[in-house]
């Protein structure tokens, strides 16, 4: 499992990713960086034209029951991809 100086660094490290990783690519490192940093997505999904926030509520909440230790290790294993 990552420790939580690894999933630190890798957040660092994504904010200098090679080329325009796609919207489905940021949605993931988005997703798993809420899992493991705030656990399981909490409140109600937005509502009317908010397309981003809904698409970000909805890659999170997918990942509803994943461990927070697990989805650490996910990110740090995409972001290490990614370069």
């Amino acid at each position: 499992m990552a420790t939580p100086e690894e999933f630190e660094a890798a957040a660092a490290r994504s904010k200098e990713l090679p080329g325009k990783p796609s919207n489905t690519v940021l949605l993931q490192l988005y997703s798993l960086y809420k899992q493991a940093s705030e656990g399981d997505v909490t409140g109600d999904r937005p509502g009317g034209f908010d397309f981003k926030a809904i698409a970000k509520y909805d890659a999170w909440a997918g990942l509803r029951g994943k461990s927070q230790d697990e989805a650490r290790q996910e990110y740090v294993d995409l972001v290490n991809s990614l370069f």
